[in-house]
């Protein structure tokens, strides 16, 4: 299971990676985050973050 931690610095990148459409902007958060329901746990969003924010759990 990936996740998004609080270095995320909102640029989309994984958003725009994501084959299945598993990662949203969650307001509450003020970050991206990865429907764990969605996801397959394929790393294509790790792979494109610029900051490293994403990381499995």
């Amino acid at each position: 299971m990936y996740v998004i931690t609080e270095a995320c610095i909102s640029c989309g990148a994984c958003a725009g990676g994501c084959p299945v459409e598993a990662i949203a902007m969650d307001d509450a958060l003020g970050r991206y985050a990865i429907n764990p329901e969605t996801c397959i746990s394929c790393g294509a969003c790790a792979g494109g973050c610029p900051v490293e924010a994403i990381v499995t759990e």
